[in-house]
């Protein structure tokens, strides 16, 4: 299915519609990076991680990588551990099970949801993005590699 739309100079677009069970082998997936602010209250950031979704493939993934020189560029007394910790506890969660604590009871769709609410800890979600893709998993590391590392 395509719309077509006219723009302002005249120039003729045309979107194509992907509903669920129309885009051949791909599906839609959310994702958000993970950035560390080691210092809030001036707003500088390190991209971290990615967290990917795929409700139709039942998908909850995260990959991190945390570029030590990077976080101590923006702030010299960086809690190191702490940073690591809280990015090890956000692919526990994405685990599932018994390692995700007290979200172990919890779908894939509600633990996705947690972990990318905004919040104001040193290890915060960006904004959600989505995209399609035919592997969840392969696409997790392909954006940790772009966007990341």
């Amino acid at each position: 299915m395509s719309e077509r739309h006219i723009h302002m100079a005249g120039h003729v677009t045309e979107r194509h519609i992907t509903r669920a069970g129309q885009g051949g082998d791909r599906d839609v997936f959310e994702y958000a990076l993970l950035r560390v602010v080691p210092r809030v209250e001036r707003g500088e950031c390190v991209n971290a991680g990615v967290v990917v979704y795929c409700r139709a493939r039942g998908y909850l993934g995260a990959r991190t990588h945390l570029d030590e020189a990077r976080l101590r560029a923006l702030d010299p007394a960086a809690d190191v551990a702490g940073v690591r910790a809280a990015l090890a506890a956000i692919e526990r969660t994405c685990a599932g099970g018994e390692q995700a604590g007290q979200a172990a009871g919890d779908d894939a769709g509600r633990r996705y949801r947690w972990l990318v609410a905004p919040r104001s800890a040193i290890v915060q979600p960006g904004p959600v993005h989505t995209g399609l893709t035919a592997d969840p998993a392969a696409e997790t590391e392909r954006l940790l590699d772009l966007l990341v590392r």
